[in-house]
């Protein structure tokens, strides 16, 4: 099978495989080497032929930064072979097996439209190695992985498989939050919880922590609000909720906590009847989640400092000077990664330290300019009203639709909404979360249109 997937005799692979062994043999002669060897043609056979899974790897480690959660495999570049492998994959299943089919839709123009404009604002940069490595290194993947995550997910069992994968992936990294916080592992100003915070993860900053454990919790509530579920996945739902909940709270994120109210709130507003009563028990749970979390004990934004804290003056200094670069450069911007080396130049306010945007719609303001900052709102509002209209469709079609199939659907819609109101503290515009969360909902908008035509053909 093995020889015939790959299109070459087998004695020509029996003896492509020896000689390989001969070479690494050399240069490392451990026994290991052969048992590596004998096992790359399954690993070939597997990367090939299980694509979806190659993508879905690949986003949990990348998005949830498992490799840095358990630092054991942090020295085995997990990412960087899974993005290799699902290149690969896609590239192998498309172009040479042909069993799948590359399609286009408006969100993709509008996407790819942004992804120009960045590139060009790469060379254009203030600081041309720092946007060229950040570039590199970084947001290429980004933009190759989001059309390999939209067009390699074409099955329902593969957005219930994905759907499931993020909760457990999310709960790994919430027990190791909590985990760090009873044992006051990495916390920043003494209370709030960081993951990896010693080898510079991007789970070090408690803001950053916040927003990845949101993207599960979408999934969670779903599983426990919507009909149709059984009573296992509900179970696993409020288990999991109250683990990703709890998490949140111990990094003492405002960002986080608008984020996973905004969350809840999607569900519930589409739930309660008595919109005065949603807004009455909205406001009343942001003032008993301000309490719970602790935020008045913050060392930074806390109920000591008076009048309008230092944390959020800081953002207000930070945000000046976003719409200074933009001004500057309105149809550039000074470049991807390029704020915070530009922000003494630009802030009304010098404190002897270079400062982060610490918002994603100044970040991207500020790094791309005013064209790329209209840009990216339209492919905001395109992959919004693509997600409400999916979820419409599914629901008014729902006979024919599984009850999984929508709580994928809302779960997406209320992870977006929850990931942009976190956006108005975190910085995200050039990093994982928006990505990948519009790739699913392109990929789940094509894969409904298909199946009404379906339906349309056998009415």
């Amino acid at each position: 099978m093995l020889d015939k997937l790959l299109v070459v005799p087998r004695h020509f692979l029996i003896i492509s495989l020896c000689g390989l062994l001969a070479v690494v043999w050399y240069f490392i002669p451990h026994p290991a080497v052969i048992v590596a060897v004998g096992m790359l043609p399954f690993a070939i056979l597997i990367v090939l032929e299980y694509p979806f899974f190659m993508v879905l790897l690949f986003v949990i480690f990348s998005f949830f930064r498992i490799h840095e959660v358990i630092p054991q495999l942090y020295n085995f570049k997990i990412p960087l072979l899974l993005s290799l492998a699902s290149i690969a994959s896609m590239s192998w299943n498309v172009f040479f097996k042909k069993r799948f089919s590359l399609w286009w839709r408006p969100e993709f123009t509008s996407l790819m439209t942004f992804y120009v404009l960045v590139s060009i604002g790469v060379v254009m940069a203030s600081n041309l190695p720092v946007a060229m490595g950040y570039y590199l290194n970084i947001y290429v993947k980004i933009a190759i992985m989001s059309f390999a995550i939209a067009w390699l997910i074409t099955r329902e069992s593969e957005f219930v498989i994905a759907s499931v994968a993020i909760v457990i992936a999310g709960w790994i990294v919430g027990i190791k939050a909590l985990s760090n916080k009873a044992l006051g592992i990495g916390l920043v100003e003494e209370t709030r919880v960081t993951i990896g915070r010693v080898f510079g993860s991007v789970l070090g900053d408690p803001n950053d922590l916040s927003l990845v454990l949101m993207f599960p919790a979408a999934f969670a509530v779903g599983f426990i609000v919507n009909k149709g579920m059984n009573y296992p996945t509900k179970f696993f739902g409020i288990v999991s909720i109250c683990i990703l909940f709890s998490a949140v709270l111990a990094t003492q994120s405002r960002g986080g906590l608008l984020g996973i109210m905004a969350v809840f709130g999607i569900y519930a507003y589409r739930r309660i009847k008595n919109k005065l009563l949603f807004f009455l028990i909205g406001i009343i749970g942001a003032l008993v989640l301000y309490q719970v979390a602790g935020i008045s004990e913050r060392a930074s934004g806390g109920a000591a400092e008076e009048g309008v804290d230092a944390s959020a003056m800081g953002r207000i200094y930070a945000w000046e000077a976003a719409i200074g670069m933009a001004t500057d450069n309105p149809l550039t911007g000074v470049g991807i990664d390029n704020f915070f080396s530009n922000y003494f130049f630009y802030s009304p306010h010098w404190d002897g330290l270079n400062h982060a945007v610490h918002s994603t719609w100044f970040g991207v303001l500020a790094e791309t300019g005013i064209l790329g900052f209209i840009v990216f709102v339209i492919t905001i509002v395109m992959l919004v009203k693509t997600a409400l209209r999916t979820l419409s469709t599914i629901e008014a079609n729902d006979t024919y639709f599984s009850p999984m199939i929508k709580t994928v659907a809302e779960a997406l819609l209320a992870g977006m909404m929850g990931t942009l109101v976190a956006g108005t503290f975190l910085t995200f515009g050039f990093s994982w979360p928006i990505y990948i969360l519009g790739a699913l909902i392109v990929s789940l908008a094509h894969w409904t249109e298909q199946q009404i035509s379906l339906i349309k053909d056998i009415k």
